[in-house]
């Protein structure tokens, strides 16, 4: 069983028992989610595909921890030109885990 859901601009593959890291939700460590926006659900029975999203769809999470991504480094430079800029972002996430699927 696994389902497809969209969440911060992003479509994920889930499964229930799986940790996923997610853009920052707005959730304390522990507090449990819901995810509404679901894509598609594969269950025993087969597939079920919305139209954008699948009705009665739900996808149900614990949030385990809030963190940040390792650091990109960004670097503009120009030949012969006596340039180059240099910078860095980390990007916040919040990992969850996948405690149910239900259609």
């Amino acid at each position: 069983m696994y389902a497809v859901i969209q969440t911060g601009g992003k479509q994920y593959r889930v499964k229930p028992g799986e940790l996923l890291k997610v853009e920052t939700l707005v959730a304390e460590a522990g507090q449990e989610i819901h995810f509404d926006k679901v894509l598609m659900v594969q269950t025993d029975g087969g597939i079920k595909v919305g139209k954008p999203y699948v009705e009665g769809g739900k996808v149900t999470a614990t949030v385990t921890a809030h963190g940040r991504h390792p650091k990109i480094k960004i670097l503009k430079f120009r030949r012969r030109k006596h340039h180059m800029k240099q910078a860095g972002h980390r990007q916040n996430f919040t990992e969850v885990k996948i405690t149910g699927i239900s259609a």
